[in-house]
């Protein structure tokens, strides 16, 4: 989801809330393959009002679970964030993979733990070893 840095209040209730761009294509693409779930820091949101956001943009569809600090009881920037998030999966890190635009949030902490990482951005220089860097979604249709 692209986020409004001015934007106050739940994404849900936005006035305008958009796709990242490629993210209907790569969730396709991604859901036939995988089982897709959404980690996010939205601290204020409780499952249902994240699954609004994602159907107000018709991605839901393509989501099997949404992850927060409502369902997890720890917010995205404690070390338990995603150790809880493998826990509910009944997953091991090394079959896991998290696509995040935030260095800090997404990829360093779910590294931390082993989980495959990727990152969507358009820094050029300075990425994490074992770590993917994308410029676009749709780079995960191959």
């Amino acid at each position: 989801m692209r986020d409004f840095p001015g934007s106050k209040g739940k994404m849900c209730d936005w006035d305008v809330v958009e796709a990242t761009e490629g993210a209907k294509d790569t969730l396709i693409y991604l859901s036939n393959k995988f089982e897709v779930y959404v980690a996010t820091g939205a601290a204020d949101s409780s499952v249902a009002e994240i699954e609004k956001a994602f159907e107000r943009v018709g991605l839901n569809k393509y989501i099997c679970g949404y992850f927060c600090q409502s369902n997890l009881g720890v917010s995205k920037d404690s070390a338990e964030f995603y150790p809880k998030i493998l826990g509910k999966l009944n997953k091991s890190a090394a079959t896991v993979a998290m696509v995040g635009d935030s260095l800090v949030k997404d990829i360093v902490p779910a590294s931390k733990v082993g989980i495959k990482t990727i990152w969507l951005t358009s820094v050029l220089s300075g990425h994490p070893n074992n770590t993917k860097v994308i410029r676009n979604l749709r780079e995960l249709c191959v």
